[in-house]
């Protein structure tokens, strides 16, 4: 078996180049409080589109009714609009914004 030559000249790839948001900048989904949902059914939804357990559901349910909204994922932009349309097809106000992070 032939050797293997190593490159003459490497990547310079530091390690500040490599920020969070060069690398994937991401969008976070959030979910606003209404006085139309009951927060049986804003737990229901949440379990139903992320697949969370009971006690996520209900705490990010909390979150926003008592704060007034609640940051439920970060996710690539693709991903982030997909579920936006997917709460909001459940009549729930939700939006996405980039993460400034």
């Amino acid at each position: 078996m032939p050797d293997v030559a190593e490159p003459l000249v490497k990547p310079d790839i530091s390690e500040k180049d490599q920020t969070k948001e060069t690398l994937d900048p991401g969008y976070l989904v959030i979910c606003w409080d209404d006085p139309i949902n009951t927060t049986h059914y804003v737990t229901h939804v949440f379990q139903k589109v992320f697949g969370w357990n009971r006690e996520l559901a209900e705490k990010r349910m909390l979150e926003v009714h008592n704060q007034g909204k609640s940051v439920l994922v970060r996710e690539r932009a693709e991903k982030a609009h997909f579920y936006v349309a997917q709460l909001q097809s459940y009549s729930l106000h939700a939006s996405m914004e980039k993460d400034g992070a």
